[in-house]
């Protein structure tokens, strides 16, 4: 990983004190041309929302206000409150994810949220009643589970049995009360199959599936229409390196013939993505306090672990890293460094889980150096478990051309 050379003096900078130095460093210019991207490639009908569980830091959220995304896809009331807070209306909110509340559906309904996306019937019945209570109609649209899904995508959210909306073989039944539910206003399909899919065509082939299932409800519930298509999210970040970074324009190529052979122009089609937006935005740097060998490895021990950077160890992958080298003075003559091996890195947590990354070659670092990790704009501190052992939390900076702010 090449670390830019601006995100290279932000950390020198911010580590000159003698404080341990922890913390995220935010870059959110990546974030601002990928949404002018989809802006200017994507077929008509197609609506770009952030997802901000993703990163919900408010310079995220106003990045995508200002780069005028459709929307927020939210999941719990405390994203729509930063949501709003934020600039965005309440009905620029999506609220997808199984467990509504009553509290959260509450406040949805009585702010006219854009949709809500039913992920069962008692959670339809759920809503409709309250929408009674509150004299109040609610757009939603329908969450399936498919009996299909990506097999080679980082996670999958469809086929086999899952929380995740109701089963394709369930439509049956569940769709005709659905329908009949007075103070609903169907609308449409939420068919989310995986996320961290890097293959263009596996990603084109599920709008396909997602656009059959369109035409056989239709077919069948006479007067239905699927005015919006929600494929979830699904763009991949290639976080080993490995040269197959996702073609958004290729897929919008794809989509927009798709649209055409299906004749369904003049649909809204829904994209919520998170990780791809955001994922190349972030940096979680953490100042080493230890090096040693053990039993013919060598451990780093850094100032944070799982509690700030838990990715990592979660889903088992190294992220991108580099050292940024502070050259501090040495403790003892023969205190131990690294150089041109491979090495474990972990935090200060007193739990063998704590793994930021394992079998990585470094060509050198040495105690004070800062341990960098890339692509740690999605899912970086707000996945963490930032309360275990009660560390303080690490600084989040927010770079700008000449100004960094805390």
């Amino acid at each position: 990983m090449q670390i830019p050379s601006h995100i290279q003096t932000t950390i020198r900078d911010q580590a000159q004190s003698d404080a341990t130095f922890n913390a995220y460093i935010y870059d959110l210019d990546p974030m601002h041309h990928k949404i002018e991207l989809l802006h200017s490639i994507m077929p008509q009908g197609v609506e770009v929302f952030y997802a901000m569980k993703a990163n919900p830091h408010p310079a995220f959220l106003q990045t995508a206000l200002k780069a005028e995304v459709t929307g927020i896809e939210i999941a719990s009331l405390g994203e729509a409150t930063k949501a709003v807070t934020s600039g965005f209306s309440p009905a620029q909110l999506i609220y997808t994810g199984p467990g509504k509340s009553i509290e959260e559906l509450t406040w949805c309904i009585k702010n006219s949220i854009r949709t809500i996306h039913i992920e069962s019937l008692a959670e339809a019945h759920r809503i409709n009643a309250l929408c009674e209570k509150l004299d109040k109609t609610q757009d939603v649209l329908l969450r399936i589970n498919a009996d299909f899904d990506i097999h080679d995508a980082q996670t999958t959210f469809s086929g086999g049995s899952k929380k995740f909306g109701i089963d394709e073989e369930q439509l049956d039944i569940a769709l005709p009360q659905i329908l009949a539910l007075s103070k609903l206003n169907f609308r449409g399909l939420h068919v989310y199959a995986a996320s961290g899919v890097l293959s263009v065509s596996d990603l084109l082939h599920n709008c396909k599936l997602v656009f059959d299932l369109t035409q056989r409800i239709e077919a069948e519930y006479s007067g239905v229409q699927c005015d919006i298509i929600d494929f979830g999210g699904g763009f991949g970040v290639d976080y080993l390196e490995s040269g197959t970074d996702f073609d958004p324009k290729a897929y919008a190529d794809g989509l927009k013939t798709m649209i055409t052979d299906y004749g369904f122009a003049g649909r809204h089609f829904v994209l919520e993505l998170g990780r791809w937006l955001t994922a190349d935005c972030g940096w979680f740097c953490t100042e080493i306090i230890d090096i040693k060998t053990s039993r013919g490895k060598k451990q780093v021990v850094c100032a944070g672990g799982i509690n700030h950077f838990r990715r990592p160890a979660a889903l088992a992958i190294n992220h991108p890293m580099d050292i940024v080298a502070l050259s501090k003075e040495k403790l003892f003559e023969a205190q131990e460094f690294i150089r041109k091996e491979k090495v474990y890195f972990g935090g200060p947590l007193c739990t063998s889980a704590d793994k930021l990354a394992n079998d990585v070659y470094i060509e050198e670092a040495h105690i004070g150096d800062i341990a960098v990790f890339g692509l740690a704009g999605a899912y970086g501190l707000t996945m963490s478990n930032v309360g275990f052992l009660s560390h303080a939390q690490p600084q989040e900076i927010v770079y700008a051309a000449n100004k960094e702010t805390s």
